[in-house]
């Protein structure tokens, strides 16, 4: 059983996300958009559970490390 599908996205969009990710550490433009849409969905799913409270998961110093690498090298930082 397959347990992938095809998602399409504007070409000009794909083409960005490949100079983007260059030296990030992303393997592949497929690679960065399941990794924003696991994040994405994964904050409306813990937000959907308890509205209230602050369900963010906690992050290590390692983990803001590997991020604020990854930033670097997209240019954000």
């Amino acid at each position: 059983m397959n347990n992938k599908v095809t998602l399409k996205i504007p070409r000009p969009l794909y083409e960005r996300i490949q100079q983007v990710i260059g030296d990030s550490g992303f393997s592949s433009p497929t690679d960065f958009i399941v990794f924003v849409l696991r994040d994405l969905v994964g904050d409306r799913a813990l937000e959907k559970a308890n509205p209230e409270a602050d369900v963010r998961p906690s992050v290590t110093n390692d983990e803001i490390a590997e991020i604020r690498r990854k930033l670097e090298n997209l240019g954000y930082l």
